[in-house]
């Protein structure tokens, strides 16, 4: 079946309801966890039914933000979706709390009883409505930023269109394309200063209703993190100082000799070469039939994953009017598929999403043996391992997207994994700075963000743009205002997926890719730092261990000529 084939019925909240409060009857009423156990895959069989209808309404608004019946549908979603959480949490306080629980953790993942505790720290009944304006927060958002229409050159463009235009090799026609896609956030500032205000206060006032300090503690609770803390990460952003932020310096510097610049200004920076920067050769089409040849080479289980994701059509990647920003994968559980779905604007963007979302999916993939649906996924700073990782094994095969660009392609997909780091290390220290003071004012809040910059990112040139210098950037970044303090985790990643490079590119590891397998097999059964030893990788909180990779990097960037280029 394709997926738009798949049916999509709203769900009877009341009926929904009905049916799990009888089933979790049943389960208070097991004798044993054999018993127990057979009531709670009836309740898996019945949320799969209902998430799967809300995951494919969600992607269904994605593709096409004016669809009335889908807009009404997310509405409906955004108001009973923390109804069905609420139900949720009953039944894993539920499972917490069942006299038997030892014998269920013999079969349950344990990750499975720490999410549960989690999910019951972030959650009761009488926050309902603040979940369910925090969600019409994010949706007014999104609905904005998809909104954009912006009369350029003849033409008009969304954000993600005219985004390609500012990687173009003609510096007045990029100054002029980033102008207009910054004049369109001015026009804006207002309004999503006004939203993003009332999510800090609104986020603040959930977290001290549940008890917590501040929205900060909170989020680490939601963002399910085990196994490390605050503390972890302010260590491990002194060692991005360190060790990172340097190599970000010198990349600056040769960038400029490269392009015969004395200053960068903030529309030169996504160019990295004078000959222009690599493009993926090819249609949309065109280029998915070379990532299915790539993942049938690469192994028989890849192979398998790619035809199922083709044949399904359960991608939808080229950029059209109405169709809301970004990337992301998701998985519809009741079908064991995932589905990806990006915006290809002809950037070497195109590529990393066959890569990168492509990672994600193929892990979502290879853990549907796993029983129990939160232990599916891998928790958020593990998965970005599986989607960076596969940017790397995917390396043998750049010929095949990028062709005569392939060289370019290698140092610049290189080089933006150190600056990724330190952006994301902004993004984060950002959003701490933000919740741990949540009365700062909007104008305060992007001063905070500018002086931030200056230390994580310390070569931007801004003159000339004014609404960049206050410290706007960041309206940019849709995890902060959707997903908050969902960014440290790709930077975490990233440490970890550039010692998978390593491995499998430098040294030629043969056990590297069965490493990497043995992960996306474990899905979330296990935390971040004990997954890492299922793959053999050390943590990026180890001292050292970022001037060893940043070691091993610099080298092989070193060794490009890149004054062919």
């Amino acid at each position: 079946m394709k997926f738009s084939e798949y049916p999509y019925e709203r769900p009877d909240y009341e009926q929904v309801k009905a049916q799990l409060e009888a089933l979790m009857a049943e389960l208070q009423a097991a004798p044993n966890a054999d018993a127990f156990m057979e009531i709670f895959d009836r309740i898996i069989a019945l949320r799969g039914e209902y998430s799967t209808m809300r995951t494919i309404c969600s992607i269904r608004n994605s593709i096409n933000t004016k669809d009335e019946f889908y807009d009404k549908e997310t509405e409906y979603w955004n108001e009973y979706g923390p109804l069905y959480r609420a139900l949720e949490n009953k039944l894993s306080a539920l499972v917490l709390n069942c006299p038997f629980v030892e014998d269920l953790k013999k079969i349950i993942p344990g990750t499975y009883f720490t999410k549960a505790d989690y999910a019951n720290r972030s959650f009761r009944e009488d926050v309902i409505p603040d979940l369910q304006a925090e969600n019409k927060l994010v949706t007014e958002y999104k609905k904005l930023i998809a909104s954009a229409a912006i009369e350029f050159e003849g033409k008009t463009y969304n954000l993600m269109q005219l985004q390609a235009l500012t990687k173009s090799p003609d510096r007045e026609l990029r100054e002029k394309a980033y102008n207009a896609r910054m004049g369109w956030f001015e026009e804006n500032e207002a309004k999503i200063d006004d939203i993003f205000d009332r999510m800090v206060h609104l986020r603040d006032g959930l977290a001290k209703k549940l008890g917590f300090k501040n929205f900060t503690e909170l989020g680490y609770v939601r963002m399910e993190r085990f196994d490390y803390d605050e503390n972890d990460v302010n260590t491990y952003r002194s060692e991005v100082v360190k060790h990172m932020v340097p190599v970000v310096n010198k990349l600056f510097e040769n960038q400029k000799q490269r392009l015969g610049m004395n200053r960068i200004r903030y529309f030169d920076e996504s160019i990295e070469f004078l000959s222009g920067n690599p493009t993926p050769k090819g249609t949309p089409e065109e280029l998915v039939a070379a990532a299915q040849k790539m993942y049938h080479e690469m192994s028989p289980e890849t192979g398998e994953f790619i035809d199922v994701m083709v044949n399904g059509e359960l991608m939808d990647l080229v950029s059209k009017p109405g169709k809301a920003g970004g990337g992301y994968c998701t998985r519809l559980q009741k079908y064991k598929v995932p589905f990806v779905f990006a915006n290809f604007n002809g950037t070497s963007a195109d590529a990393d999403v066959l890569t990168h979302e492509m990672g994600h999916a193929f892990q979502a993939y290879q853990s549907n043996h796993i029983r129990v649906p939160e232990c599916t996924w891998a928790s958020k700073e593990s998965a970005e391992i599986f989607s960076m990782a596969m940017e790397f094994f995917a390396q043998p095969w750049y010929q095949d997207f990028f062709k005569e660009d392939t060289e370019k392609y290698f140092f610049s997909h290189l080089a933006d994994t150190v600056r990724l780091v330190t952006y994301g290390v902004l993004v984060d220290h950002f959003q701490h700075e933000v919740y741990n003071n949540p009365d700062m004012t909007p104008a305060e809040r992007k001063a905070c963000w500018r002086r931030l910059e200056k230390i994580y990112r310390p070569n931007k040139d801004y003159e000339g743009c004014d609404i960049l210098e206050r410290g706007c950037w960041w309206y940019q970044q849709q995890h902060i205002f959707a997903s908050p303090f969902y960014y440290i985790d790709y930077t975490l990643a990233q440490i970890c997926a550039l010692q998978f490079w390593k491995r499998s590119q430098v040294d030629k590891d043969p056990q590297a890719w069965p490493d990497y397998l043995s992960m996306c097999k474990c899905g979330g059964t296990l935390p971040f730092r004990q997954l890492l030893k299922v793959g053999h990788l050390r943590e990026p909180f180890q001292e050292g261990i970022l001037g060893e990779v940043m070691e091993s990097l610099c080298a092989a960037l070193d060794a490009v000529d890149t004054s062919k280029m």
